[in-house]
């Protein structure tokens, strides 16, 4: 009998390793020391940060971009609760995240100590799984178990606390099992058929994709079910990408904050709605089946959740890749869409939107539709955009257009402020040799903009797009609508180019439509973090707004 012996530190680690980590983001501390000590022996690679929200943001990227949980790691009290905002979005998000703390010893817990708190409790509403190992013996097993319900579709969260006495004790050396990859199968037959049917018999069929249809083989499915039979497309802001250029004559646009998209029009007149991969969360029934009399398709992981306004005729609920395909193969052929006024119309009218952008320019600084314009120039469609939330979102949502799935990410469901510069360090370090772009307004840059420091250790290759307005706008904006003055959105922020020079980036200012050719061409040429200052013109930005049907808003 071997004498050997492990602790339950090295027992996370080597459960880390099981499930191929390549990161760990996180913040040390003593509850949780004795992790970050096994890591240095024999562990994925520890990405230090400098707020445990970001961390939690950098590991739902990484769940985003490979389908494999992101790890973030954090110490007792203030480490843990800080996660919790990273965590609710990467769950309401379908971001796989295994979130690991400290806590206090076992010993401690009927005792007032400093940075005790119910870590458990804070992380159930908000995860799919949340635990505390109670014996060094579990901690692989509980692990594990979070890992596999983590990435169990539809993907989410999981939390696990590890005290601190847990994973210091010692314990007879125990082998860590290696997970067994799980496959799921389609939706039953009946489902099938009852969906290909009802389908076969609409006339003026729309496919409203939402989240899950960006996975990539999810997206490859959908992409050959439309090849075969041509349906009008309308996206959520998370299923950017889904439509590939060779499908884009079916691609009506993305949807989602206020109905008043050429999308919105063609989910409003269409027969059939069929959803797939599609959550309330992305953009509420209410809002494009306020009336609830068109019928719904749901395609998912699970059931629907069942409201007045979504309440399907059909519900096809297994592997959506399976499903779709199955689905596929029981469709009657349809006429091209080119034959449809209506969708021709609004394809026009949205591509008419985007074309502006060429031609705008303003003296008091680069106009949204200009800059997404140019920008589309400069990239390719296998580089990853990480857009941040507030006007900035809803312009890159809906004008900037992408062709590869989960290479354009958006914060959809919780709309997160501070996400885009997180989610490019996290992706820059998965693919180290490709340039990654992010943006954000100056608002949200400032909710994680000490993580350049992050990015400048690292190297990474991002450049990053500040709008700068002194604002809150995408707030401003509802303000004026609503009660006719703004209150409490404006503030003075840093100037960008020297807080860049600051952390030992590069800073680059963009003030004019003349600028950003020129500015874009020598941020893409340098190496290492590149912060680029925009001067916005928000002066169309009241036309957000714009309603081109009646509609219930927020």
């Amino acid at each position: 009998m071997s004498d050997k012996t492990v602790s339950g530190a090295e027992l996370v680690v080597e459960t880390l390793n099981a499930h191929n980590v390549p990161h760990i983001f996180g913040i040390p501390g003593a509850k949780v020391d004795a992790v970050f000590d096994a890591v240095c022996d024999n562990g994925p690679e520890i990405i230090i940060c400098h707020h445990e929200q970001n961390a939690a943001f950098m590991a739902a990227a990484t769940g985003r971009l490979t389908g494999k949980a992101g790890i973030c790691l954090a110490t007792s009290g203030p480490g843990a609760s800080n996660l919790v905002t990273g965590v609710a979005t990467a769950n309401s998000e379908g971001d796989p995240v295994v979130a690991l703390t400290g806590a206090v010893p076992l010993s401690m817990y009927s005792h007032n100590t400093h940075q005790s708190m119910d870590t458990r409790s804070l992380f159930t509403p908000i995860t799919k799984f949340s635990a505390e190992v109670m014996d060094s013996s579990s901690v692989s097993d509980v692990v594990h178990k979070a890992f596999r319900i983590a990435e169990q579709p539809t993907q989410g969260a999981s939390f696990v606390s590890l005290p601190q006495d847990i994973l210091t004790n010692r314990i007879p050396y125990q082998p860590v099992q290696q997970p067994n990859p799980i496959l799921f199968g389609g939706a039953h037959p009946q489902a099938i058929r009852q969906a290909a049917d009802r389908i076969n018999a609409a006339k003026n069929p729309v496919l409203l994709l939402g989240m899950d249809a960006s996975q990539p083989f999810v997206a490859d499915a959908i992409r050959q079910l439309l090849k075969q039979t041509p349906i009008a497309v309308v996206n959520t802001f998370a299923a950017a990408g889904v439509i590939s250029h060779d499908l884009y004559n079916c691609f009506l646009g993305r949807v989602g904050l206020f109905k008043n998209q050429p999308g919105d029009i063609a989910l409003n007149s269409a027969d059939l709605i069929i959803t797939i991969g599609y959550s309330p969360i992305e953009y509420d029934p209410i809002l494009w089946n306020k009336d609830a009399n068109t019928p719904i398709i749901h395609i998912g992981y699970q059931q629907a959740d069942l409201e007045i306004s979504y309440n399907p005729v059909c519900e096809v609920v297994g592997d959506l890749a399976v499903s779709v395909t199955s689905i596929a193969s029981e469709l009657d052929k349809r006429e091209s869409l080119e034959s449809n006024k209506q969708i021709q119309l609004l394809r026009h009218n949205l591509q008419h939107i985007m074309q502006m952008g060429i031609n705008k320019t303003s003296l008091n600084g680069v106009h949204p539709l200009r800059f997404v314009h140019d920008l589309r120039r400069f990239v390719s469609d296998d580089t990853t955009v990480c857009c941040d939330v507030g006007s900035i979102y809803i312009w890159m949502a809906r004008y900037f257009h992408s062709f590869e799935p989960r290479r354009l990410l958006f914060s959809n469901g919780q709309q997160t402020l501070g996400v885009a510069l997180p989610w490019a360090i996290a992706a820059s370090l998965l693919h180290p040799k490709e340039k990654v772009i992010s943006m954000s307004g100056d608002g949200g840059f400032l909710f994680s903009s000490m993580e350049l420091a992050t990015a400048v250790r690292h190297k990474c290759n991002i450049v990053h797009f500040v709008w700068t307005d002194h604002s809150y706008d995408m707030v401003k904006i509802q303000q004026l609508k609503k009660y006719g003055r703004e209150s409490a959105v404006s503030f003075i922020g840093p100037d960008i180019v020297k807080y860049a020079e600051s952390f030992g980036a590069h800073g680059l200012a963009i003030n004019t439509a003349d600028d950003i050719e020129p500015v874009m061409r020598k941020a893409m040429s340098l190496s290492g973090p590149v912060l680029v200052n925009v001067n916005v013109d928000y002066s169309d930005n009241s036309r957000l707004l714009d309603q081109l049907h009646p509609c219930q808003q927020d």
